[in-house]
């Protein structure tokens, strides 16, 4: 008999991406949603009480192993990557398009007062903004939003996880 639960983990361990239930489903086609759900839940418990380097976390509406806050610096030493980095301006029209998406770029520069062509290109470039559709107006301007790397990149399942404004101005007082 499979041990369904080392074959998930090895899946993940794999995964160069948030592994999604559906993509797992689909190898394990003899595995119950519930079974696989219960095993994930499993093995996330695991990783948490072992208190280890990794844990296993769902985001991005997937599965995926990441380190502990505590063991990143070492990681990223060893790997020599730095930390992706934005600017104050690439920052607030991330959030501008997290919080109020799907929207075009005259919106966000209405509400940030500046162009924000060069920074929407940037966050293009990084994957953190993504082109959804075109508005059905003159001119069919494009429509932005966020999509599977800004969930990843913030450690989000998904946008229900941004803190409210309520949230963010309490942080500030």
């Amino acid at each position: 008999m499979m041990n369904v639960k080392a074959i998930l983990e090895a899946m993940i361990f794999v995964a160069e991406s948030p592994l999604p239930l559906k993509k797992i489903r689909e190898v394990l086609q003899d595995s119950e949603e519930n079974e696989i759900l219960g095993l994930l839940g499993e093995l996330e418990e695991e990783y948490r009480e072992r208190k280890g380097g990794i844990q296993l976390r769902k985001i991005a509406g997937g599965y995926h192993f990441r380190t502990t806050e505590e063991t990143a610096p070492w990681v990223t030493m060893l790997k020599g990557v730095r930390p992706l980095t934005l600017s104050q301006a690439a920052l607030e029209t991330l959030a501008v398009v997290a919080y109020r998406q799907p929207i075009i770029k005259s919106e966000i520069e209405r509400i940030r007062g500046v162009d924000v062509s060069g920074t929407l290109k940037g966050l293009l470039e990084k994957n953190l903004v993504r082109i959804v559709g075109r508005k059905d107006v003159p001119g069919r301007p494009i429509i932005y939003g966020t999509g599977r790397k800004f969930l990843e990149v913030f450690g989000l399942k998904d946008l229900s996880e941004l803190p409210t404004l309520k949230e963010i101005e309490e942080l500030e007082e």
